[in-house]
C-alpha cells in the first residue's frame, strides 16, 4: 500500500509538472519531505493530514495515497415509468428522471448490480399494507424468474406495469394483490420486468 501511494504521488507531480518539493513546501513540511517518502519510504505511511490535503490538490481518493478508500454506495436510475400497484398506468417508455443510492454492503447483501437494478415509485394500494402509493422500491432487473413460493414483482400486462405478488403453479404465473378490495388482474402475458427486493419509505 505504501508502495503504491509513493508511486501515485510521483505519478500525480509529473502529470501536473510540479515538483515534490513544491508540494512539500505546500503541506507546510521541509522541502525534502515528499523526496524522502517517495524515494525512502521515510515517513513510512503519509501523515492523514497530508494524505487528505494531498487528495485534495489532486482530486483523488485518499485510499491512493494510503488512506482507507470511501465505500461509495451504488447509484441506481430512479425510473419514471409509473409503476402502478393499482390497476395498471399506460406508458409509453422508460425515462430515468434522477438517480438514487442504495448502502454498498445492503447492496452486496442483496445481490445488486449496477446496470441491473433501478429504483421505481409505487402508486395506488393494492399491496397495502406492505406497500403503499408514494414508496419506492428498488428492483433487482437480474431476477426474473417467479418460484412457486412467490415474491414481489414489477411486471408488464400489455401496456400496464404494475407492482404485484407473482408466483408459479403448474407452469404457469400467477398474480395477485395483497389487498383483499383489489379487482382481479387483467388477462393478457405478464412478463416480468424485476423482483422488488427493498423498500425505502418516508416516516408518515
Amino acid at each position: 500500500m505504501a508502495a503504491d501511494a509513493r508511486t501515485t504521488v510521483t505519478q500525480q507531480a509529473s502529470a501536473r509538472g510540479e515538483t515534490l518539493k513544491a508540494l512539500s513546501q505546500m503541506l507546510g513540511r521541509n522541502a525534502a519531505y515528499l523526496q524522502q517518502f517517495v524515494r525512502r519510504g521515510c515517513p513510512r505511511v503519509l501523515d492523514p493530514r497530508d494524505r487528505r490535503l494531498l487528495a485534495d490538490h489532486f482530486g483523488i481518493d485518499e485510499g491512493l495515497l494510503g488512506g482507507i478508500a470511501p465505500v461509495r454506495p451504488l447509484r441506481l436510475p430512479v425510473l419514471d415509468i409509473a409503476a402502478s400497484a393499482g390497476p395498471g398506468t399506460l406508458v409509453d417508455s422508460e425515462v430515468i428522471v434522477g438517480a438514487g443510492t442504495v448502502d454498498r454492503d445492503l447492496a452486496q447483501q442483496l445481490g445488486l448490480r449496477a446496470g441491473r437494478a433501478s429504483i421505481l415509485g409505487v402508486r395506488g394500494d393494492s399491496m397495502a399494507p406492505g406497500l403503499l402509493a408514494g414508496d419506492q422500491i428498488v428492483v433487482d432487473e437480474a431476477d426474473r424468474t417467479p418460484r412457486a413460493d412467490g415474491g414481489i414483482y414489477v411486471i408488464r400486462i400489455d401496456d400496464a406495469v404494475l407492482v404485484k405478488r407473482v408466483a408459479r403453479h403448474g407452469g404457469r404465473l400467477v398474480v395477485t394483490s395483497d389487498n383483499p378490495a383489489t379487482p382481479p388482474v387483467g388477462e393478457g402475458e405478464v412478463i416480468v420486468l424485476g423482483r422488488v427486493v427493498w423498500q425505502m419509505r418516508r416516516p408518515r
